[in-house]
């Protein structure tokens, strides 16, 4: 059974004076909770988890599934590259209340295939909730193959996949190697169609930032068989998707929900705000799709 269906969000952690801003985070996920959301992801790349420390995470968890209330899914994004710091992260989420943990392949160590194997399994051993793991090539270095997906895929915790590797054949031999039960999620928002035409179920998506319930509408058009429209819609929405890619994740995004006048607050260092010219290229593309900016006539 999949942890969720359809739309999970890659929630941005909202920074005020480099200090989380509980106030303005609770608002956004509250916001979130009234438009159609079908998960949270939380302390994963779009939300800098990297900049923060284990209490800070920690803290931010267990704020996140009081204000949740189990009216969603709350995922946690637990990974690292040392085996022993993802065991100990993942059991202080799991103490946090959340429902499942979102893990991506460890980073610049470059292990084998059998050392991501053993390490996910001593990972996922040691806790209770459900895994998804995390492919994303681009930032580890190292790619998750289907043969390896298959073999994790075997452990009853191990639920799914959020595949961000670009490799749309992989994909292709993962869905049929996995039994029913083994969900596939895109991670690219550029992929959506692809992977759902294949036997995906659905998306954690950074453009579910700023349009939660859209997203979620045209996952759901598509799994209730509308696979035309959806297609035309995905063509439609690469060109805002592309341009929230233009720099490194999370900068576009958080940029542009400042623009839209969201109050997202700052980046952490080593993330820096966007060049005026890179804004202007947002703004643009944001009042080609409707979305109101700051600098709009009411």
């Amino acid at each position: 059974m999949a942890l969720f269906e359809g739309s999970g969000v890659a929630l941005n952690t909202l920074f005020k004076n480099n200090h989380v801003n509980y106030d303005n985070c609770g608002e956004l996920i509250e916001r979130h909770n009234k438009n159609k959301r079908d998960a949270l992801i939380i302390c994963g790349t779009t939300g800098e988890a990297s900049t923060m420390s284990v209490n800070e995470k920690t803290e931010l968890l267990e704020f996140a599934v009081k204000k949740v209330k189990r009216r969603i899914p709350v995922i946690a994004s637990t990974g690292s590259n040392d085996t022993t710091q993802t065991i100990e992260m993942s059991k202080l989420t799991q103490k946090a209340g959340v429902d499942g943990l979102l893990i991506f392949n460890p980073y610049y160590n470059k292990t084998t295939q059998k050392g991501v194997i053993k390490h996910f399994t001593v990972v996922t051993d040691n806790v209770d909730i459900p895994i998804i793991l995390y492919n994303v090539l681009s930032r580890t270095g190292l790619n998750i193959n289907s043969g390896t997906v298959y073999q994790l895929s075997l452990h009853p915790n191990i639920r799914g996949i959020k595949e961000a590797s670009d490799n749309i054949n992989q994909i292709a031999e993962i869905l049929p190697l996995c039994s029913a039960d083994f969900s596939v999620y895109s991670g690219n928002d550029n992929q959506v169609v692809p992977i759902l035409s294949l036997g995906g179920v659905g998306v954690i998506s950074v453009e579910a930032d700023i349009l939660p319930e859209a997203i979620h509408n045209f996952v759901y058009e598509f799994l209730y068989g509308n696979h035309k429209e959806t297609g035309k819609l995905q063509l439609k929405m690469n060109d805002l998707i592309n341009t929230l890619f233009i720099v490194t994740n999370p900068i576009p995004v958080k940029t542009v929900m400042n623009i839209i006048e969201m109050d997202i607050g700052e980046l952490r260092l080593p993330l820096e705000e966007k060049e005026d010219t890179n804004k202007q290229i947002l703004v643009k593309c944001l009042r080609k799709y409707g979305l109101k900016t700051g600098d709009d006539d009411d």
